[in-house]
């Protein structure tokens, strides 16, 4: 039996608004999974599935990807790369259940086999994380393997960790030597700062992919074919038809924001639903920070609050990248 989740021990990591982040942290995802495709036609079958181009994804490199429904909403975003035969999905546990169905439906026609893993997927965070990597692996690319786990590059202080059950011991304890251990919290504050979108089950089926601004993270191709939704997504480019965006909010809390939770916004002297929280993280000096889908006119000094706690007003960051480039 593999007891590596038994063997060490990931607990939170309380940290306040004005703390440095750990420079060396091992986080276990494991709300995360992974999904495999493996087979001649993997390529073909992925670029008519998902919003990047599949097609042009070299085997150093990973990209976001969002997979859709015939009207253009999000199923779920995904970390797409080279793995093994085939390719590597990486994405929230909670939609693999209703996401996955979707993705199989038309593979009889291809020669693909979509697998959903039993992957062990932890995170390397930190400003030690890269140079870790670099001692442990050969090269210098954004994807990286070796006999026990595969690596990818999420940005300059974060590094996906994939292995199995039976390698996991040894790859944590190589890697993680003088790190701390601790849970999802942390990788969900990263996630926040970079505005890295996602799609957990609750928000399944609600956006297009520009309403999270999947485009803004590279995880749309505006040149490559169809696929399914491409429609939508299309229109929503040429056409401005999407009234929506995602934004880093802040405020005082005494709760964690959840995914799917409802965020007011002021108007006038009344308030009235502003947006919805894809993601949320809770500090220990009762302060919170949250990505928040909003309509995207909105002034840069809205106001917005929680119904539960109106007391809290709570106010848009700036993003780490521009909604508007090219």
């Amino acid at each position: 039996m593999n007891t590596w989740s038994t063997q060490h021990t990931f607990t939170p990591f309380a940290l306040s608004t004005t703390d440095s982040l750990p420079e060396l942290a091992m986080i276990n995802l494991s709300d995360w999974g992974m999904v495999t495709l493996v087979g001649p036609d993997s390529k073909s079958y992925l670029q008519g599935q998902l919003t990047c181009d599949v097609v042009s994804l070299s085997a150093d490199k990973s990209t976001f990807a969002g997979h859709c429904d015939a009207k253009g909403k999000l199923r779920t975003i995904m970390r797409v790369f080279h793995y093994q035969n085939g390719y590597g999905l990486v994405q929230r546990q909670s939609v693999m259940a209703t996401q996955l169905p979707e993705l199989k439906k038309y593979a009889v026609f291809s020669k693909t086999e979509i697998t959903q893993t039993t992957a062990v997927i932890l995170g390397l965070t930190g400003t030690q994380a890269q140079a870790t990597i670099d001692h442990h692996f050969d090269g210098d690319t954004n994807v990286r393997h070796n006999d026990t786990a595969t690596v990818v590059k999420v940005d300059n202080e974060r590094w996906l960790v994939i292995t199995t059950a039976e390698h996991a011991d040894t790859v944590i304890t190589t890697l993680a030597t003088n790190a701390i251990y601790t849970t999802t919290d942390l990788w969900n504050l990263y996630d926040i700062k970079a505005a890295m979108p996602r799609i957990d089950s609750i928000t399944e089926l609600e956006f297009i992919p520009q309403a999270v601004n999947l485009q803004a993270v590279d995880g749309i191709s505006f040149k490559k074919g169809c696929y399914t939704g491409q429609e939508t997504v299309a229109r929503a480019k040429y056409r401005g038809i999407n009234k929506r965006a995602m934004y880093i909010v802040t405020g005082a809390a005494t709760l964690c924001p959840q995914a799917g939770d409802a965020l007011e916004r002021s108007v006038g002297e009344n308030w009235r639903k502003g947006g919805t929280v894809i993601c949320g993280y809770h500090y220990a000096d009762d302060h919170a920070i949250a990505l928040v889908v909003l309509p995207n006119d909105l002034d840069d000094d809205s106001q917005f609050r929680f119904a539960t706690t109106p007391d809290a007003l709570w106010h848009k960051l700036d993003l780490p990248y521009d909604l508007n480039a090219e």
